[in-house]
């Protein structure tokens, strides 16, 4: 870790939070006739309380404990393209900190309840900017749950909280209601009622099988509703299902273009998409943050997506001591954007587009940053350029000229990547509960450690990825640490795309070249591993691969089921070491599978008992 940038940015904080206070800086919402508990709509008061923090020279906002609740009415509405995010033509901003350098929110251990589909926290070109002790949560959330009362050969009866997920019947299909809008619920997960774990071999699999979108719904009674259909996989009478419906247009929180932003104490309950979003921003830190269930509410599910998701950011991202339960896709995910070469106009200047429809419409890149250039078959990066314009043509399409000519090979098909926009990330001391899918999504060419925090996802705990041709979601890792961290026997419980071991290191490269890896260095050292089945580390095209000082202890809480009977499988990988390791009990396999890759690549001491296939 670099380093220089987030001490400065600790520092930084601490002297403007301690001089705000000595300097008689401090406004409370209530000096604005706002109180808590009224029910009172707090948006236009809360854009007056910070318009007088602007005539501070380092303010805090305080909002006395309670609740405050937020409806969309004066919410301003600004155009924002946010990443992995639906596009809509405006997006309603809950809280708008605008262009604001220095400011404290402090909730105090306050519930900000929001309505309708709003974006609770928007902040826009700021720095130094701290928000803390305050939880975000929607009187009619974005998501809902049901209890499973009955199952039969022929219908599945459930129960659901209609003050909290209120819903009707349209032609034989369950569609939600909620304040200025409906959905139909699209997509379903299986929760265990006692262990509040992603029921074993469901996931992305179905925890009703194949066609279950065929039901029939009928109402027995309202708040109890029979789904006729001959369900191909069963769910367990007394388990929850989670109901997942509505579109993912908003954010709970999102950063863009800002500078030194500090996140504290919250609690990300619901939100309309995903938790946080942090998009062209450096120097992050969140602690003590947790995208959970709300508790007072009996819930299941936690956010509608991602936890924390950081796309094209930069500088220091830390995030401590945060917890991740019942979310919807993954807890965090680290990436760039990558974008494809659609007409070579000069030497100089490229036509390129955006290719997923999620991620469009950004300022891609600035004058004086740096740009690779990628091979999208092989994945290899060829060359490098400076930038020196950018111009949007449509949302999907931008022009860009660099300072030097570009590599005459470079054809349409081929990918950019922004190299200044790849962030360091420390991540540690935290817990990733049964969430949908993966723990972590690494893809960035920045140190990068994760450490001391325990792992019980469903799927692989840790994935590092990386294409230009899927998702188009860049960033070759060059520096990993993985240490120290706990990955219980939930981890790999089901199946999601690119879960092919606990941790699973799978780029997309279509044609890999003999030789040469995607990913390098990466260190996977003394952490403790409790797995049930075989798969425990997948790597693919890495240069550079180190698992040593780990301890396996088998597990027997889940049966077996994973095809590939492998502890380790290499595949196009060179320079790889797996020494020093220790296994407890009977653990599976204990053998590594080669797949395009050198047995004179593979390093490994006899000690462990390891047998190489």
């Amino acid at each position: 870790m670099k380093g220089t940038g987030l001490k400065w940015f600790s520092s930084s904080l601490a002297i403007f939070v301690c001089a705000s206070v000595w300097g008689q800086d401090t406004l409370r919402i209530s000096d604005f006739s706002l109180m808590p508990g009224t029910r009172e709509n707090a948006v236009g008061i809360v854009q007056k309380a910070l318009a007088q923090c602007r005539e501070k020279k380092v303010p805090v906002l305080i909002f006395p404990k309670g609740r405050y609740d937020f409806w969309p009415q004066y919410a301003i509405e600004k155009e924002y393209y946010e990443s992995n995010t639906d596009v809509i033509a405006l997006r309603r901003c809950g809280i708008l900190i605008e262009d604001v350098k220095h400011l404290v929110i402090d909730g105090q251990g306050s519930e900000f309840v929001f309505h309708d589909r709003m974006q609770p926290f928007t902040v826009d070109h700021s720095e130094d900017i701290v928000i803390k002790n305050v939880s975000i949560d929607w009187e009619i959330p974005m998501t809902a749950q049901a209890e499973i009362m009955d199952v039969t050969d022929h219908y599945i009866d459930i129960a659901i909280n209609v003050l909290e997920s209120p819903y009707i019947i349209e032609e034989g299909k369950l569609t939600f209601v909620g304040e200025g809008w409906k959905s139909r619920w699209t997509g379903v997960m299986e929760f265990e009622r006692e262990t509040k774990l992603i029921a074993p071999q469901t996931g992305d699999a179905g925890c009703l099988g194949a066609d279950y979108e065929d039901y029939k719904a009928e109402q027995v009674r309202y708040g109890l509703v029979r789904l006729h259909y001959a369900f191909k996989r069963k769910p367990a009478k007394g388990n929850y299902l989670v109901l997942r419906h509505s579109d993912r247009d908003h954010a709970g929180m999102f950063i863009v273009d800002s500078k030194r932003v500090s996140i504290e104490h919250l609690n990300m309950y619901n939100n309309a998409g995903l938790g946080i979003l942090s998009q062209y921003s450096q120097d992050l830190m969140f602690k003590n943050v947790n995208s959970i269930p709300n508790p007072a509410k009996n819930r299941i599910f936690a956010g509608h997506d991602d936890g924390f998701h950081y796309s094209n950011c930069k500088g220091s991202i830390v995030v401590d001591s945060c917890r991740f339960l019942g979310l919807m896709d993954d807890p965090i995910n680290v990436h760039g954007t990558s974008v494809r070469i659609v007409e070579r106009k000069t030497n100089r200047t490229l036509v390129c587009k955006f290719m997923h429809h999620q991620s469009v419409g950004f300022i891609w890149a600035r004058a004086g940053e740096k740009v690779g250039i990628i091979e999208n078959n092989s994945m290899l990066t060829i060359g490098s350029a400076t930038v020196e314009s950018f111009k949007t043509i449509t949302p999907e399409l931008f022009e860009i000229t660099f300072q030097q000519p570009v590599p005459t090979s470079v054809a349409e098909g081929y990918a950019l990547e922004n190299l200044t926009w790849t962030p360091d990330v420390h991540i540690k001391n935290s817990f990733f509960g049964s969430n949908r899918a993966r723990g972590i999504l690494m893809s960035t060419p920045g140190r990068v450690i994760i450490e001391n925090n325990t792992f019980e996802s469903s799927g692989a705990a840790i994935l590092i990825a990386g294409d230009a041709n899927n998702w188009y979601e860049s960033g070759a890792v060059t520096d990993v640490v993985i240490r120290h961290n706990t990955f219980n026997d939930p981890c790999m419980t089901s199946m999601y795309q690119f879960c092919e071991g606990i941790i699973s290191i799978y780029p997309e490269v279509p044609k890999p070249q003999v030789g040469h890896a995607f990913h390098r260095n990466i260190r996977i050292e003394n952490n403790t591993f409790h797995p049930f089945d075989f798969p425990v580390l997948y790597a693919k095209s890495v240069d550079g691969l180190v698992f040593f000082g780990n301890t396996l202890i088998r597990s027997h809480r889940f049966y077996p089921f994973h095809t590939r009977q492998s502890t380790f499988t290499f595949e196009n990988c060179l320079n790889v070491q797996v020494t020093g390791n220790s296994f407890v009990g009977d653990v599976l396999g204990k053998n590594i599978k080669l797949i395009n890759t050198s047995r004179k690549a593979v390093k490994i001491d006899k000690k462990q008992g390891l047998v190489i296939e």
